[in-house]
């Protein structure tokens, strides 16, 4: 059964820096899986975040929402964990954010299949 379990959520002053950690088990490796981190804000949907697409060149290439990039990060630290680097964080970004898996990439959260419980980030102005 695999399971996700995100980390490093927690209050910030906007303009502040969180990191958020995910660590997937059940598999012997999720090399090929597409890992990614979306967020919920209350009354909102779902939103993509970042991702990290897996290659058969074993090269992962990462991805972003246009409100996101230049200050976030996603990067794969190893076989079974992602990690999203969160800096100049203002309080729109205020949400839950949740981790996904599967071995197909997308940016829509419906085409994942597994998903963490969320770590909430709170941006206070």
């Amino acid at each position: 059964q695999v399971q996700l379990l995100e980390s490093g959520g927690g209050l910030v002053q906007a303009g502040g820096s969180l990191r958020l950690s995910c660590a997937a088990s059940g598999r012997r490796s999720f090399t090929n899986y597409h890992m990614g981190w979306f967020r919920q804000a209350p009354g909102k949907e779902r939103e993509f975040v970042a991702g990290v697409k897996w290659s058969r060149d074993n090269i992962y290439v990462a991805n972003y929402a246009d409100s996101v990039k230049g200050r976030f990060t996603i990067s794969r630290d190893g076989q079974n964990t992602v990690s999203l680097q969160m800096n100049g964080l203002k309080p729109e970004n205020t949400a839950i954010y949740y981790c996904a898996a599967d071995l197909a990439y997308s940016d829509n959260a419906e085409e994942y299949e597994y998903w963490g419980q969320g770590t909430q980030v709170t941006v206070s102005s």
